[in-house]
């Protein structure tokens, strides 16, 4: 049996997509970038300005690998447009050193050891930055129920809230 190839009926074309130029401004830095418009600000982080901190876990918006801080809020960018960001100010974990000094959030994760495999650390660490921004961190149950949307599969989150604990009971300013 041979197999042969057939043309496409029109009908049954592949619509060609659109691309978008998008203006992303990312750690302070502005990027025009030009990219199929259902690109995900993920992958647009990754594969096109090559920021590898967010992480592609679940890919459906479910374990939080991928937060990212958009104009200070966090988002799981797997689920998120980047077109929908154009001009916003982005913030992924590459972005909270200050001149080469590590964020107080980073340098609490270092101190209670709040990672094993390290996959999520970057998801977690910038959660819990927006987490104390959003002042949401007064208590453990607080700190369990609002970074729920993260997940560790070492299951370090014993140490993960103790970092958080810790630079709130600090008086930190733990905001980007």
């Amino acid at each position: 049996m041979k197999h042969v190839e057939t043309p496409a009926r029109p009908s049954e074309a592949t619509p060609e997509v659109p691309s978008v130029d998008v203006t992303l401004r990312v750690n302070g830095d502005s990027y025009r970038l030009r990219f199929d418009s259902r690109v995900t600000l993920l992958d647009a982080l990754r594969d096109h300005l090559g920021l590898t901190g967010a992480k592609k876990g679940c890919d459906q918006g479910a374990c939080g690998a991928c937060t990212v801080l958009v104009d200070g809020k966090r988002i799981v960018s797997c689920l998120a447009l980047a077109a929908q960001y154009d001009s916003e100010e982005i913030t992924t974990i590459e972005g909270l050193a200050d001149h080469g000094e590590p964020h107080p959030m980073q340098q609490a994760f270092s101190r209670h050891d709040a990672f094993q495999c390290g996959y999520c650390t970057p998801g977690q660490i910038m959660s819990a930055v927006s987490l104390q921004a959003e002042g949401r961190a007064g208590t453990e149950e607080d700190i369990c129920e609002f970074m729920s949307g993260n997940i560790c599969r070492c299951g370090a989150y014993p140490n993960i809230r103790a970092a958080i604990r810790d630079v709130v009971s600090e008086g930190n300013d733990a905001s980007v």
